[in-house]
């Protein structure tokens, strides 16, 4: 991996793994729009500071957008929505396979 693709991916994992992050574009996955406090109740947990927080990174970073009916997440987000859905079915495969170590 180049330089540059290594700072694209440093990007896009620091934005990621802020918190609640994945969440809030987990909750919008469904592709419907969702009204703040409809996606704070979605996301679970967190606060609306915390919650505006993210969505103001997450606008800002072309995944999620705002219009009448509330927050969706753009063509760029469904992308990477799509390019993250195995790690659903990874997910469960992999907890699956914890408790049989138990």
């Amino acid at each position: 991996m180049s330089s540059k693709e290594n700072v694209a991916v440093s990007q896009l994992l620091s934005l990621l793994e802020s918190r609640y992050a994945m969440r809030v574009l987990w909750a919008l996955k469904d592709g419907h729009a969702q009204t703040f406090r409809l996606l704070q109740d979605s996301v679970g947990g967190i606060t609306p500071n915390t919650l505006n927080t993210r969505l103001k990174e997450l606008r800002e970073a072309g995944l999620v957008s705002h219009g009448n009916e509330g927050y969706s997440v753009t063509a760029n987000g469904v992308d990477l929505l799509k390019r993250l859905s195995d790690l659903q079915a990874f997910a469960i495969k992999w907890t699956a396979g914890q408790g049989k170590k138990k």
